[in-house]
């Protein structure tokens, strides 16, 4: 485990507007809204909105949600990585802090409006953290636990598990808040299945006269190999070689620009992979 000034500064200045955006998110959005954002922040948001309607009792932020943590920081120590978990840990403390010290200020009253783009707000701040070697806690240790496990993206699965803390939320405060924080997570998901695709793969064909110089640039961009296969052009009967290769689509628009300096004429066509059987190689998390 190792850090560099450069790269990890720059790291902890996007992870802290990731917190900044989170804090802000919960005081504007969240609260007036009154929603429960699903995983363990609404957890948090539920047992301190339970304390002050049914025992009159305000919990500060940071505590129950540092403490509600513990068990998913364990499992982000133990199975995912030392630094990505110090990076979350640091999320934690400053987005807890932020929120505790932010005033809450309503920018609409239209629920609708609060569902969408709260929850977008929600999936940028956990996208932004998941680029940067962190993540926001909670669920997305188990998240990227599973994700590492099984090789393919389990958000969709935890967004199913945050029904049951949104059911709980929905028996206690009314289905109304309840239902539209499904649409909030949901609006959350599909912001990072947009932003993080380090479980996403995508297809490469390229047709080129350079095979092996492509098979190269390939490797050295993302360590996956490459199978060479040879046809013809069936226009000017010139035979070429087509290289096949499977990426992690994180990695295709590095691997598409290497491809291109050793073969400026390459044809590449990218496809988006379904489903993948076999090992594939994906670099772990630090």
């Amino acid at each position: 485990m190792t850090f560099t000034l450069k790269e990890d500064g720059k790291r902890l200045l996007v992870i802290s507007f990731a917190a900044l955006l989170l804090a802000v998110n919960l005081n504007t959005f969240v609260h007036t809204g009154g929603l429960f954002p699903g995983g363990v922040t609404g957890l948090t948001v539920l047992i301190i909105r339970c304390f002050e309607e049914f025992l009159g009792i305000t919990l500060p932020y940071t505590v129950v949600n540092l403490a509600l943590n513990a068990v998913p920081v364990y499992i982000g120590i133990r199975y995912v990585g030392k630094k990505l978990t110090l990076y979350s840990i640091y999320f934690l403390l400053l987005s807890s802090f932020l929120t505790d010290l932010i005033p809450s200020n309503a920018i609409t009253y239209d629920i609708l409006l609060i569902s969408i783009f709260g929850g977008m707000i929600n999936g940028l701040v956990v996208s932004l953290c998941l680029r940067n070697n962190a993540n926001t806690g909670g669920t997305d240790f188990i998240s990227l636990y599973f994700s590492e496990k099984k090789g393919f993206d389990t958000f969709n699965i935890i967004l199913g598990a945050n029904v049951v803390i949104l059911s709980l939320a929905g028996i206690l405060f009314g289905w109304n808040k309840a239902l539209y924080s499904i649409l909030f997570q949901f609006f959350s998901t599909q912001v990072i299945h947009l932003q993080y695709r380090r479980y996403q793969q995508t297809t490469l064909f390229v047709v080129t006269d350079f095979p092996r110089e492509v098979c190269n640039a390939i490797y050295a961009v993302s360590n996956h190999g490459a199978t060479i296969m040879h046809g013809e052009g069936a226009y000017k009967e010139q035979e070429r070689s087509i290289v096949y290769s499977v990426v992690s689509a994180a990695e295709v628009k590095k691997v598409i620009s290497a491809i291109r300096i050793v073969d400026p004429k390459a044809f590449i066509n990218s496809l988006k992979t379904e489903a993948l059987s076999g090992w594939f190689y994906r670099q772990p998390n630090e």
